[in-house]
């Protein structure tokens, strides 16, 4: 087994690098090391893997020559895609580096995954693409047709692109859509992240929707542990899938969505309360409304993950923020 990991040098990408390096499987790393956020920390974060059984290469996806050129060269059976343009807000401002990241990036891995006989494609979705969906918890059962940013409808069209490959070519594909993860090593872009570090240096935080929104916060450890266990559950076609009645989360081919969330939403003063409390620190707050892209509330639910591998997310927030802040301080040298 040899897993190519894309978007390594992300949050995401570099925990999965880690656990898998740690089980003894052999990990080839992929990354364009973009400056949507510190390319240091990217940079850091690659620091921490180890050189055995682990190779690095610094290429964008949407660059299909040079991919192509990897997959020759390295005996790759499982494809992990963690990269990304990521961030809903950021998808308003930037569009286009979704189309080339999202779209043409992931159009490249799927072409290689088809010609170079990949056992299993796993790749990152997002809670996201229920977009204006209001019932809860989000079942990948339901119809998600209704996204309201470009990153949430580029994570859809990840999903439709997988689902034709797996169709067209027997390439198991299965789609994670993960829920808010936080941990250390985290993106400055979150606001586990962000509102620490305005803490800290006594500036205000931004609340949004007056502090009425609700996050199913999942621990990062969570995350690593369902794909882990994910990558080696290879999905079969569903025989009772009809077309007059479609499910949206399996089908025909062998093609299967999960949810990975911590199946308990808490609402972003909760969040904050849970944070002030690690740090013994008092936030300034700027209240503010919902912002454009932003949905009120997400919760996964995950009794799909849990029938399929016998896993249920469950680190407490309290646990997962102080680990983060442990992190940050160590870091940063606060």
């Amino acid at each position: 087994m040899k897993v190519l990991i894309t978007g390594v040098a992300g949050f995401i990408g570099f925990h999965l690098a880690k656990r898998f390096l740690k089980e003894g499987i052999a990990v080839v790393g992929l990354d364009n090391l973009n400056d949507y956020y510190s390319v240091e920390l990217k940079k850091d974060r690659l620091q921490q893997l180890p050189n055995q059984n682990f190779t690095f290469y610094k290429i964008d996806l949407a660059n299909d020559r040079e991919l192509e050129e990897l997959f020759k060269k390295e005996d790759i059976t499982h494809v992990i895609n963690m990269a990304a343009q990521a961030g809903v807000r950021y998808s308003i401002e930037n569009p286009k580096s979704y189309v080339q990241s999202n779209l043409v990036g992931f159009a490249n891995l799927l072409e290689c995954c088809r010609h170079y006989h990949i056992k299993h494609l796993i790749f990152a979705s997002s809670s996201s693409v229920y977009g204006l969906n209001t019932k809860m918890p989000f079942s990948i059962h339901h119809n998600v047709d209704h996204p309201i940013s470009l990153y949430a409808a580029s994570k859809k069209a990840n999903e439709l692109m997988a689902h034709t490959y797996a169709y067209l070519y027997n390439l198991p594909c299965t789609g994670l859509r993960f829920f808010t993860v936080y941990g250390p090593w985290g993106r400055p872009d979150m606001a586990l992240f962000l509102f620490t570090k305005a803490i800290l240096e006594g500036k205000p935080i931004k609340v949004f929707n007056h502090g009425k929104m609700e996050r199913d916060f999942t621990y990062i450890d969570d995350i690593v542990e369902g794909v882990y266990r994910l990558t080696h559950h290879v999905p079969r076609p569903n025989p009772d899938w009809n077309g007059a009645n479609p499910d949206p989360g399996t089908s025909v081919a062998p093609y299967k969505i999960y949810n990975i969330g911590n199946n308990n939403p808490v609402q972003l003063l909760t969040f904050i309360e849970t944070i002030e409390q690690a740090l013994g620190k008092e936030a300034k707050k700027e209240f503010l409304p919902l912002q454009p892209g932003d949905v009120p509330k997400t919760y996964a639910d995950i009794d799909d993950l849990i029938a399929d591998v016998g896993f249920a997310p469950k680190t407490p927030l309290k646990t997962g923020i102080n680990n983060f802040i442990a992190w940050y301080k160590d870091y940063y040298k606060v």
